[in-house]
């Protein structure tokens, strides 16, 4: 079983590399319906609606493409490759809408910028 470095995770907004990526989270939800009924002695459940967010941490850069098209309440085609982008890696793609953004620095460190967004549809696993 292979494993992977932080280092080679990429994120793209269609074919667009973001820039100065530092660290990102891509989170799934599945949410449940109870469908336990009288008599029986314990709960059960059925899956249901599916769900996906997650967030980018980057170092701000104003001229960075891939930076430029995460705008607060736009709507993007992004790609999030865990194992980088090379033929035969995988990833996970799917349609969701900027939800929040924030930049932030210190007078010792970097201007740095967090986005995060959430699913709209589908989060599909594909190979690069």
């Amino acid at each position: 079983m292979a494993t992977h470095t932080g280092s080679e995770g990429t994120i793209k907004v269609a074919t667009t590399v973001v820039g100065e990526l530092r660290s990102y989270s891509l989170e799934q939800t599945a949410d449940t319906i109870e469908d336990t009924s009288m008599g029986d002695t314990s709960r059960t459940y059925k899956s249901a609606l599916k769900g996906w967010s997650g967030s980018a941490s980057l170092f701000f850069d104003e001229a960075d493409a891939g930076q430029l098209l995460l705008v607060l309440g736009t709507s993007i085609a992004l790609k999030v490759y865990p194992e980088g982008a090379s033929s035969g890696d995988k990833y996970y793609y799917g349609d969701a809408i900027i939800t929040g953004s924030n930049i932030s620095a210190s007078f010792d460190g970097m201007v740095e910028a967090e986005v995060t967004f959430t699913g709209t549809g589908v989060l599909t696993l594909g190979t690069a």
